[in-house]
């Protein structure tokens, strides 16, 4: 009797086990459909909204972004030419670099959709402002803003954030979710902070500097 009832526990643990499993693989499958079915990146917290609606058992959290962990390390195999990439705070299917070229050979697009220079110039002093004003970006610019900041709009990569306080409540401006995604990063604070530029720039003023030492020098040779 007692080796009878350790084979049905044994046997009920073992079952336990393998329908957790199961329903893991199957959690799996359904996570990578939706991922790679969504057009914009599906983040943890809608995903275990999704699943807890018909699951016998909730998931956590934790579990979630342990089978996302299982299947980010799935992809990273050379066999696939794509892989699951965290972007603006959720995960998406995206081409590895080695298949940018091809890809955006075929698709008839050299590079993603490419922002002018005043477009840029105007993104950068809202990313790093916001909100901020139009009037600010005028004077940090010199130049009126008026299209630039349309188009930005239009592209959903600037919204307006407001009012400011100042006289005449001017509109204020912020980068929305899209400029996350278009740019490949999670938050704000990913983007190179500002010190990071002054010491690139010193360093090229430096090599600058270097340099024409150097043709001065080969030029007082040569006379």
């Amino acid at each position: 009797m007692l080796k009878n009832a350790k084979g049905v526990i044994f046997l009920k643990s073992f079952l336990i086990q393998f329908l957790y499993l199961y329903s893991v693989e199957e959690v799996q499958k359904n996570i990578e459909a939706i991922i790679f079915a969504a057009e914009s990146p599906i983040k943890v917290d809608e995903l275990l909204t999704y699943l807890n609606k018909t699951a016998e058992t909730p998931f956590t959290q934790e579990e979630i972004e342990g089978v996302i962990f299982v299947i980010k390390e799935k992809y990273t195999a050379d066999l696939f030419p794509f892989e699951l990439g965290e972007v603006g705070g959720g995960y998406q299917f995206l081409t590895k670099a080695d298949y940018h070229v091809p890809v955006s050979g075929f698709l008839n697009r050299n590079t993603v959709k490419r922002l002018t220079t005043a477009a840029l110039e105007s993104l950068a002093i809202i990313a790093y402002k916001q909100p901020v004003t139009k009037n600010i970006i005028e004077t940090i610019r010199g130049v009126n803003a008026d299209y630039t900041i349309q188009k930005l709009m239009e592209k959903e990569l600037v919204e307006i954030a407001g009012r400011s306080t100042e006289p005449g409540k001017p509109l204020l401006y912020k980068t929305t979710q899209q400029f996350l995604d278009y740019f490949g990063i999670n938050s704000l604070d990913e983007l190179p902070k500002l010190k990071e530029f002054e010491e690139l720039q010193n360093q090229i003023g430096e090599k600058e500097n270097i340099e024409s030492a150097n043709s001065a020098a080969d030029i007082a040779q040569q006379n």
